[in-house]
């Protein structure tokens, strides 16, 4: 959530950076904000005037009882209930005031980065670089939800049986590639500096609200009403809600933690064969890297996170490509994004791995998530995430880019986690 505060002191760059975004009448957005906060504060000023006068007839009560003045002492009890119901009044007018404001600042996205180009979708995302060579395949190739069936690894009929589409069983060899994946991503993840974090994957709707999947992605995700709880969409939301109304010491900084989930969504796309087998579920796996960040370092430590990822391509041999998100595909809540993806060669296109973001102060604003300077000054800390990766569509490159008139060949980074060479 973007603070008034900056919207004042920086509205052109704020309307500059909604245009990216291609929000319609940004100004009269903006505007909205100030005019409602400027509302608020005359209402609070209002309040205090009332609260103060109120205390100050109430001491004079008890003066004028002692002096015997009983008769004016009722005249200001009358005085005093007076005030009691603007007060009551002023405070509901604060409140639906105040109120009326937090749900206008929770509609509006973050302000993109400088970097951040404008456009209207994923056609207009820049590419940065491009990496590996894309392997040439025998004349028999298939793609992945062909392979899964040929080998027996992975059930998707046996899934919809148990819970419905979107919910794969995965069997054997791909139950344990599944596992060595995880393995793999945790090790490394390790090995930079990455705490590891196991957290609940049931959140309340406060941490939704704090790294804002709510109210703005309540439809994608699966509620109990009765308990009031979701299934979490990321690691993101509780590893990031570990720190909501925390008050940090620059000392504790960076913070870097890693965390392996299950992810639930309710979307799974529409029909067709870019949302075939494993390229979009309901359910999901998924190592998920965190960071919070000074302000002043979190564009330097965005940097290091996609060369980390990259790195783990790298490993797993697999051919991809760096994107940086403009304007209108970028997500709601962040300031520049960097995706990560591989290419599949059986489908013959890029699929997403990862994304790398960094929010600056907006889920730290929700969360009150602050820290202190040398001077004990409080500011909002930069909260960063990124994928590490997401399991389904590795595999699904992986079992594409890696088959043969023999077999499907494991990465050789992955073949001392899963314990085999082939899948044959």
């Amino acid at each position: 959530m973007l603070q008034v505060a900056q919207l004042r002191t920086e509205k052109e760059r704020a309307i500059d950076g909604l245009k990216k975004r291609n929000i319609a009448e940004p100004e009269k957005l903006i505007g909205t904000v100030i005019s409602l906060d400027d509302e608020r504060k005359d209402l609070q000023t209002q309040l205090d005037a009332v609260l103060a006068e109120s205390n100050q007839i109430a001491k004079s009560i008890g003066a004028l009882m002692q002096q015997g003045k009983k008769e004016e002492a009722e005249q200001v009890k009358a005085k005093t209930s007076e005030l009691k119901q603007q007060s009551k009044n002023l405070q509901e007018a604060l409140q639906s005031k105040e109120q009326a404001l937090q749900d206008i600042l929770y509609q509006i996205p973050n302000i993109p980065f400088k970097d951040v180009k404008e456009g209207k979708g994923a056609d207009d995302n820049e590419v940065m670089s491009e990496h590996g060579e894309k392997p040439t395949l025998y004349e028999g190739k298939t793609p992945h939800w062909e392979l899964i069936k040929k080998y027996d690894i992975i059930d998707f009929d046996l899934g919809v049986k148990i819970s419905g589409a979107g919910f794969p069983v995965y069997k054997g060899k791909g139950a344990r590639l599944q596992r060595a994946l995880l393995n793999f991503f945790l090790d490394e993840a390790e090995k930079q500096g990455f705490k590891e974090i196991q957290p609940p994957i049931l959140i309340n709707e406060a941490s939704g609200i704090g790294t804002g999947q709510l109210p703005d992605k309540e439809g994608q995700m699966y509620h109990d009403k009765e308990q009031d709880l979701y299934l979490i969409p990321t690691a993101e939301v509780p590893v990031t809600n570990m720190f909501r109304d925390m008050i940090l010491d620059e000392q504790e900084l960076p913070i870097k933690l890693a965390a392996y989930t299950p992810c639930f969504r309710k979307e799974a796309g529409s029909w067709g064969a870019h949302v075939r087998g494993l390229n979009r579920l309901h359910q999901f796996d998924k190592v998920e890297i965190v960071q919070i960040h000074l302000p002043d370092n979190s564009y330097k430590a965005l940097e290091e996170m996609s060369t980390y990822v990259q790195s783990l391509l790298q490993k797993l041999e697999l051919p991809y490509r760096v994107l940086r998100l403009c304007g209108g595909d970028m997500g709601f809540t962040s300031a520049m994004t960097y995706d990560m993806e591989v290419w599949s060669a059986a489908q013959e296109r890029w699929l997403e791995v990862s994304s790398v973001s960094n929010f600056e102060t907006y889920q730290s604003n929700r969360l009150k998530l602050r820290y202190k300077d040398e001077n004990n000054k409080k500011h909002l800390l930069h909260t960063l995430n990124g994928s590490a990766l997401a399991f389904p569509r590795i595999l699904a490159s992986i079992l594409e880019n890696n088959q043969t008139e023999k077999g499907i060949r494991i990465p050789e980074v992955l073949q001392p986690y899963a314990g085999f060479e082939w899948i044959d």
